[in-house]
């Protein structure tokens, strides 16, 4: 599957995730869900994969994690917070981009509609 066709997998999950449980609950919740759906899927996916950064010549153990990646394709980034910010979003890319992946998604649960709470991000290699 490209990462287009994954991620309207994952995002299709996610609204049923929040169809049954709503908005209000912690980012743990949503993300244990949606690594079920995702593995019940038959899709292959890691919950917080480590993710170093390399600088020069030195790896750097920063304590990046990656609440979900997706067939070693699609980040998935969730949050359950009153508004995402400019820092979920670059928190997003900065996954992307060290982990030379195309494109992400930044899911905030914490919304009456959940459509209003997706964003795709696209990293131009």
């Amino acid at each position: 599957m490209t990462e287009n066709e994954l991620s309207t997998v994952v995002i299709g999950l996610a609204i049923q995730i929040h169809r049954t449980l709503g908005p209000g609950l912690l980012e743990n919740v949503y993300k244990e869900c949606l690594f079920y759906k995702i593995k019940q899927r038959g899709l292959q996916v890691e919950k917080e994969k480590s993710m170093p950064l390399i600088f020069e010549e030195i790896k750097l153990e920063c304590g990046y994690r990656i609440d979900l990646l997706v067939e070693n394709k699609l980040v998935i980034e969730i949050k359950a917070v009153e508004d995402l910010t400019e820092n979920h979003l670059a928190q997003t890319l900065t996954y992307l981009k060290i982990g030379k992946y195309k494109l992400g998604l930044l899911i905030n649960f914490n919304e009456a509609l959940l459509k209003n709470g997706i964003r795709r991000v696209a990293n131009n290699l």
